[in-house]
């Protein structure tokens, strides 16, 4: 695999999207960066407010969540939250030093034009999210991910212009319904290696 390749993972809440990219991120060698984008983006901000309602506020966008930055428009973010902008910087600045796996957090549109990034979406059927999400979300119910998802989707709307889990955003987008999620990380690892050995 070559070196400085980045790869974003978006994924439908219960699908074990998180548990694809530790995955990836263990068989590359590299890092996972998820929470911790918001944590490096608040240092930057000196902003000591508690994790929990840090990563609450990392969400922050206008009600009606219409308009878009487009072409890193980051001065145009309204001034409630300059998180985004601070972790788009700290994104793109995890780029520029070698190889990363990024989870959520926009990465696939903020590094949209960065060469060597692939992108993917992790989904399931609702069956299979209701199962994870009593195994794996504590007093979490079907109902509750749909609800948080919805909640990411608008984010992600409002701050690229792109809609959510639209296949032209990803390079494959992948249903762990019926598939083990190492099964899902190593095909993804094999979907990089030939798309990069297909530039060569």
């Amino acid at each position: 695999m070559k070196t400085n390749t980045m790869v974003t993972i978006t994924r439908q809440y219960g699908s074990g999207g998180r548990e694809i990219a530790d995955l990836v991120a263990k068989k590359m060698g590299v890092r996972r960066y998820d929470r911790k984008v918001v944590a490096m983006a608040a240092e930057k901000l000196g902003d000591e407010t508690n994790f929990h309602d840090l990563i609450e506020r990392s969400y922050n966008a206008p009600d009606n969540c219409l308009g878009n930055l487009g072409d890193y428009a980051y001065e145009r973010v309204p001034q409630h939250n300059r998180m985004y902008i601070e972790q788009a910087k700290v994104i793109l600045g995890i780029a520029r030093e070698g190889s990363a796996v990024f989870l959520g957090r926009c990465a696939d549109y903020i590094l949209r034009d960065t060469p060597n990034t692939f992108s993917f979406f992790i989904y399931a059927d609702n069956a299979f999210r209701q199962q994870r999400a009593k195994a794996q979300y504590v007093g979490y119910t079907l109902k509750d991910l749909d609800a948080e998802e919805k909640h990411r989707a608008q984010y992600y709307a409002y701050y690229t212009g792109r809609t959510w889990g639209d296949p032209q955003n990803y390079d494959l987008m992948i249903n762990t319904s019926n598939l083990p999620l190492e099964a899902a990380a190593n095909l993804i690892l094999s979907y990089i290696e030939m798309r990069q050995n297909a530039d060569r």
